[in-house]
């Protein structure tokens, strides 16, 4: 993808929220793919393709900033995206959960699942939402349970217990990084949102090129075009030319 396909992409995700830009960052990663089938991608897969996106336009090094919950202190260190974004092999069929006279088979929340319970009101709702929509059958005391009837049903330990399950058989659906104060010692936990940061470089990176665009267009009178056409190096040299002139 060249930078005037990467402007595009930025320039689309201006007014649009969370979601809609996660699918439009998503899209960029797999062109050919409909909306319909990106959003019956698991989670956990969109991610590692984000991060894949985002190490093929920035590097594999990110540098994080998080401040201490019990102090404040800003600790600032560098992550390896490859690491974070690695791919884990996905579950042939169901997963199950057995816990007292319950069992239930689920599978791993989509895109489509995880923005069906971003709609509720309340975290309790929500989490009960995923759980009803991934479950594929459910059985207390060996007598199935109806879909629509697991939210006011399923105890919260076995809630738990799917939760679990399923962020080891997917984890890179939600990157929590742990981190110990060089300062006070304590640790805090903080979700690294790869939609969010990704975007984050890519409107720094688009209002700087367009600043460059800008300063190139003035100076020796080309298109938008011809300069995106230019490559980084090149389009370095004409700027400081223009810094000396």
């Amino acid at each position: 993808m060249g930078p005037a396909e990467l402007l595009a992409v930025w320039e689309a995700g201006l007014a649009q929220g969370a979601a809609d830009r996660s699918l439009l960052l998503h899209r960029a990663v797999r062109p050919a793919a409909t909306a319909d089938e990106l959003l019956a991608v698991p989670v956990g897969e969109r991610e590692a393709d984000l991060f894949a996106l985002r190490r093929a336009l920035f590097g594999e090094r990110m540098q994080v900033r998080v401040e201490c919950g019990a102090c404040g202190e800003a600790m600032e260190f560098d992550l390896d995206a490859g690491v974070l974004g690695k791919r884990s092999t996905p579950p042939e069929g169901p997963l199950r959960v057995a816990d007292g006279d319950w069992v239930v088979d689920f599978r791993l929340p989509t895109v489509a699942d995880l923005a069906a319970a971003a709609t509720a009101s309340r975290p309790d709702e929500a989490r009960r939402t995923l759980v009803t929509v991934c479950t594929v059958a459910a059985l207390r005391g060996g007598e199935p349970v109806a879909p629509g009837e697991l939210a006011a049903l399923l105890p919260e330990r076995v809630e738990g217990l799917i939760a679990e399950k399923a962020a080891q058989a997917d984890p890179t659906a939600d990157v929590t990084l742990n981190v110990a104060c060089p300062e006070c010692g304590e640790a805090t936990s903080a979700e690294l949102d790869i939609t969010s940061y990704l975007w984050t470089e890519l409107d720094t990176w688009a209002r700087d090129l367009m600043l460059d665009v800008h300063l190139l267009a003035s100076a020796y009178g080309w298109s938008e075009p011809e300069i995106l056409a230019l490559s980084p190096l090149r389009r370095r040299y004409y700027l400081e030319l223009c810094a000396d002139a």
